[in-house]
């Protein structure tokens, strides 16, 4: 079976390095992954996602900004396509056909709507029927790997259940069951405060911070003073340098807090500091980074027509 990779991010906000970790990572790994050869790779911007977040220049500007972002991680357009999202109208499209497979209170067991309610948010329907969406995007491009973070886990679960929904319903082996593809041990990436790093929490370190930047986020790295090794500023090294080299450091360093937070400070600047210059370098040549979008939407655009030609005639719409 031909296996085929797909996977996003919104552009809702800078990417921080767990979202690197967590997902975007593996979108650069896949790529020279032997597992994977002959593979297609598909990594969208899922601006549709967004519109809550996002409106107008603003949220054409954020689009451009991933573009730019997953080409400085790694991501070659020779070997993998970089696509907007909102190109076509198929996306969209195919989420109104699998609205009407899932129920309501399927749908409320979704993480993000409980999460909203439970902040007392008003839930509008895009963030209800996220998971629609999110299926739709997996489903058109007959992903069968899709890397994610573990956020994004019951998402896939429930793209499974819309594709055996669908092929129930119509009598047809059309759409294939995705599977997530994680990294277990960055699985949860911590914030400065211990707790999941998340720009809602405000306790994250953008992936494409400065060297003053990085300073002062590291120094607020919550510490616990009862302790000879800081579990959080460990917690966040141990994604940047090798383990055993950390043990013999952490050992020397005993209590030392500031000593053990100058060299994260350093490691994570070595981290970062390739990213942020091929970043750089690349906004100097817009038009490259125009014209890998291009060719990402066209190449998408054209599967995705195929197949929602294929899934109408199957439902039964059109003439």
């Amino acid at each position: 079976m031909k296996k085929t990779i797909l996977s996003g991010v919104r552009p809702s906000a800078r990417p921080h390095i767990g979202n690197y970790f967590g997902a975007m990572k593996q979108f650069v790994d896949m790529q020279y992954d032997k597992d994977f050869d002959g593979a297609d790779k598909y990594f969208a911007i899922v601006d549709l996602h967004t519109l809550d977040a996002n409106k107008g220049e603003a949220m054409r500007q954020a689009s451009i900004d991933i573009a730019l972002d997953y080409l400085a991680i790694g991501i070659d357009p020779k070997i993998s396509n970089i696509f907007l999202q909102s190109y076509t109208s198929y996306h969209p499209e195919l989420a109104m056909i699998f609205s009407y497979l899932v129920t309501v209170p399927y749908l409320m067991r979704g993480h993000l709507y409980k999460d909203a309610e439970a902040k007392g948010k008003e839930v509008i329907a895009g963030t209800f029927l996220y998971p629609v969406l999110m299926a739709a995007d997996i489903l058109m491009y007959d992903a069968t790997h899709v890397p994610v973070g573990i956020d994004n886990k019951q998402h896939l679960e429930i793209t499974r259940e819309i594709a055996r929904k669908f092929n129930h319903e119509y009598n047809v082996e059309y759409f294939k069951e995705p599977k997530e593809y994680m990294i277990s041990e960055v699985q949860l990436v911590p914030g400065i405060d211990g707790k999941k790093m998340s720009k809602s929490y405000g306790n994250h370190i953008p992936l494409f911070s400065t060297r003053e930047e990085i300073e002062k986020l590291v120094k607020k790295i919550v510490t616990d003073s009862g302790s000879d090794i800081p579990e959080n500023v460990y917690a966040i090294h141990k994604l940047v340098r090798d383990e055993k080299e950390l043990k013999d450091i952490y050992e020397e360093n005993k209590g030392k807090y500031k000593i053990l937070k100058d060299i994260l400070i350093g490691d994570l600047d070595n981290f970062i500091r390739p990213f942020r210059e091929k970043r750089e370098e690349l906004s100097k040549n817009m038009d490259y980074v125009y014209e890998v979008l291009k060719q990402g939407n066209e190449k998408t655009k054209q599967i995705a027509q195929m197949r929602m030609g294929e899934i109408k005639k199957i439902c039964g719409l059109g003439m």
